[in-house]
């Protein structure tokens, strides 16, 4: 079916365009660099009329997979009119072959639909949560969870991906935390662009590839008190240092798309920001593609109180939005604006146009059905293959957060008591935003341990307790007439049950934290502990003396002063996705030595958030090493946090030598190489992420006390001792001073290298221009 459109279908288009009488204005003219592509483009869009243009800008749901509370109706006959662009939340090739040929064979035009599909962390075969992804530090894996994701949606026709979210948290409060790469802006970049690059391969044309499609544009993760859709309020500075970097690694790795976000920038909501989506979106950035808004993001303008529908959706096209989610208010009220002068004709053209070479980009202006296989369906997804690299990218997600007394990794003999509402539990491995994947083709916890120990261990079980007796948080967590999963035997019963099962038990694993509904979109915690009643359970089964073994599940740093305090060891698993037993039961066990790193700060209770590793110091910093008063702190817990950004321990030991630097001073684009010995103390190989941080403590302005700035991984065998090398530029020193200028100054940097943000080695370096 090559060369669909311009062999059969433009022919069609040529023979009634004369009859259809369409709108004859000027076409806006982009410069792309893609001669054939502006030339087709500008051709198909001299035959559209009006309602055709205005129609592509209009994004649609049908209803299949919901994620809003809003469902378009007359999709198939709007489809027919040529007013729908694309249609998102649905899935497979059954479904969407025919809503295709609904455009390519009915509408006047012919044009071919658009594919959206919140693809999160994979689409059939479901890897860690994007928070646990990032905790491997591994931009190879997390690429090949991106690119197996893009090889099973494009086998059900999906084209279109509504990831990766790049934006930057630094309050575990807010759910979507979840769904991104943490705190560190250099991080979040390497993973932004390994994303792109996973998704959009060499070439959207090619049939396993989809178009990526970043979010949220921009900031949404410094929504304040860490609240759902709340204002965020930053100075440039801060955006452009801190939490605009990942959005422009993207652009710069060739992202097709961008979504708006919900929260408003310097007292304007996103989707109808200017100076955001022109200015430095396209102007500054240099960005190609086309912006979409978020889940009726324009309607809601209104109630951010910008004006009616008309009125905001005026706002939204002139600001540089070129296609409306389920809203609707392009297509019902961009018409009447041109009449009325509040819209020109060339920004309607300019967003149709940029629609329209997205769909070219993508081929399917050749074969509207590229993608649209249900063989390569069938085999493709969930394929051993795929399963194994979940099993892989989970086992290097987990986090060892505490191993007292080496009590892991655990024996495969003798009692294991496995306790806990996640213990025994299908639905919850896959974690928050998982549209098509299947809950019960994952591996449970205890399914895992059984295959991995074999007859060589009994494993006792007792569930304990449910996920929460909280009225609240259980009718606010489980919503669309979702119901948690519940033992409705009372809660001390469980607890019973429990501790009479640990008794008999060596050691018991406790799988215990959060379920997938309590993170995610519109699931803010303003308490992040592990839920009340789970921690019942947790204080009856240490009063037994048994070993306890935390696995915990969770969305976001938790608030873990009293478990780390208790437990002999927590492995932080997040959601695991589709192998999750596997993966836990290898980790727990030993066939995997876990050596994934937080990246995000966990706090030692909420009072201290938001908290994050990279701050600025103020004129009276606290150091722990003086009285308290009159300092920075607080003065009923300290300021470090419970678990650094970059932490996480291993089986083994490492040890670093001190930092050696090239020379001690620089000047002008001289390069700086920064060496430590990492060697491997303990009895088991290892893999170890060393982390180089770098900080400015003189400067025009207030610096943050470090900054990433590069990281390798690497696998050392006991007793064995490899040299870790960085090459530091004066690139690495630059920073956004007050005029917004990239540059550095020259004077004294600290280099600091270690295995977390707080335990380094450091060495000085005088560099002049």
């Amino acid at each position: 079916m090559k060369n669909y459109f311009s062999s059969q279908v433009l022919r069609k288009i040529v023979a009634v365009s004369v009859l259809a009488m369409p709108v004859t204005v000027a076409v806006a003219q982009t410069k792309s660099g893609d001669t054939k592509m502006d030339s087709f483009v500008s051709g198909l869009m001299t035959k559209m009329t009006l309602d055709e243009k205005i129609g592509q800008l209009n994004l649609v749901t049908s209803g299949r997979a919901l994620t809003g509370s809003v469902v378009n109706k007359g999709v198939e006959e709007s489809i027919k009119k040529g007013n729908i662009g694309g249609i998102f939340g649905v899935y497979g090739t059954d479904y969407i072959s025919k809503a295709q040929d609904l455009a390519v064979k009915n509408s006047r035009l012919h044009i071919p639909l658009i594919f959206g599909l919140d693809v999160i962390h994979g689409h059939r075969t479901i890897f860690p949560i994007p928070l646990g992804m990032s905790a491997t530090w591994d931009m190879g894996l997390i690429e090949r969870s991106a690119k197996i994701a893009a090889s099973e949606a494009t086998g059900e026709g999906i084209n279109w991906v509504f990831s990766p979210m790049v934006d930057i948290a630094r309050d575990p409060r807010w759910g979507r935390i979840s769904e991104g790469s943490g705190e560190d802006p250099y991080l979040g970049s390497q993973i932004a662009k390994a994303m792109v690059k996973g998704y959009q391969g060499t070439s959207m044309k090619n049939s396993d590839a989809v178009m990526a499609c970043v979010k949220h544009f921009a900031l949404y993760g410094g929504a304040e008190a860490g609240r759902e859709y709340n204002t965020v309020d930053m100075s440039l500075i801060k955006m452009y240092q801190d939490y605009l970097p990942p959005y422009k690694a993207a652009v710069d790795a060739g992202a097709g798309s961008f979504m708006s976000s919900f929260n408003t920038i310097n007292g304007v909501p996103a989707t109808a920001n200017q100076w955001l989506l022109t200015d430095v979106l396209r102007k500054q950035w240099g960005f190609k593609g086309f912006v979409v808004s978020d889940y009726t993001a324009v309607s809601e303008l209104t109630a951010h109180g910008l004006g009616d529908l008309q009125t905001v959706s005026a706002l939204a096209l002139k600001a540089g939005l070129d296609m409306d989610m389920v809203a609707e208010g392009f297509l019902t009220t961009l018409k009447k604006s041109l009449k009325e002068g509040k819209v020109t004709q060339q920004e309607i053209d300019l967003a149709c146009r940029r629609v329209l070479e997205a769909k070219y980009k993508l081929g399917l202006f050749d074969n509207p059905y590229k993608s649209i296989n249900a063989d390569v369906e069938s085999k493709t997804e969930l394929t051993e293959t795929n399963r194994l690299a979940a099993r892989e990218t989970a086992e290097h997600s987990f986090v060892l957060l505490k191993n007292q007394g080496q009590i892991l990794p655990l024996k495969k003999s003798g009692n294991i008591a496995l306790i806990g509402p996640l213990a025994d539990n299908h639905s919850e491995m896959l974690g928050t935003w998982v549209i098509a994947g299947d809950p019960n083709k994952s591996v449970s916890v205890i399914d895992g341990i059984k295959k991995v120990v074999g007859s060589n261990a009994n494993i006792l079980y007792a569930r304990g307790s449910n996920f929460t007796d909280d009225s609240l948080l259980n009718a606010r967590a489980w919503f669309f007439g979702m119901k948690q999963i519940r033992d409705t035997r009372p809660a001390q019963e469980m607890i019973d049950e429990a501790v009479e099962t640990a008794k008999k038990a060596d050691v018991v694993v406790a799988v215990v934290g959060e379920s997938a509904n309590m993170t995610g979109e519109s699931a803010s915690r303003s308490d992040i502990n592990i839920p009340e009643t789970q921690r019942d359970l947790l204080k009856a089964l240490f009063k037994t003396g048994k070993p306890i073994v935390l696995v915990l599940f969770n969305g976001r740093p938790l608030t873990l002063t009293w478990e780390n305090e208790h437990a002999n060891a927590i492995l932080d698993v997040w959601a695991p996705g589709t192998e999750a037993g596997n993966a836990v039961a290898d980790v727990l066990f030993g066939n995997y030595n876990p050596a994934g790193k937080i990246t995000a700060t966990f706090p030692k209770n909420v009072g201290q958030v938001p908290i994050y590793y990279n701050h600025k110091n103020t004129g009276r910093p606290f150091d722990d090493k003086g009285p308290a008063k009159f300092k920075s702190d607080y003065i009923d817990v300290s300021n470090a946090p419970l678990f650094p950004f970059g932490y996480g321990l291993s089986y083994t030991t490492f040890n670093y030598s001190d930092v050696k630097l090239s020379k001690a001073s620089l000047k002008g684009n001289e390069t700086l190489t920064a060496t430590v010995t990492v060697s491997n103390t303990g009895k088991l190989a290892g893999e170890e992420v060393v982390q180089l941080y770098v900080s400015d403590p003189v400067a025009s302005i207030s610096r943050s006390v470090k900054e990433l700035k590069n990281f390798k991984k690497i696998m050392l065998q006991p007793g064995e001792q490899k040299e870790v090398s960085f090459n530091i530029s004066t690139q690495d020193l630059k920073f956004y001073n007050t005029r917004l200028n990239y540059d550095w100054e020259p004077g004294q940097f600290i280099v600091e290298i270690g295995t977390n943000s707080s335990d380094v080695h450091s060495a000085s370096v005088q560099w002049e221009k």
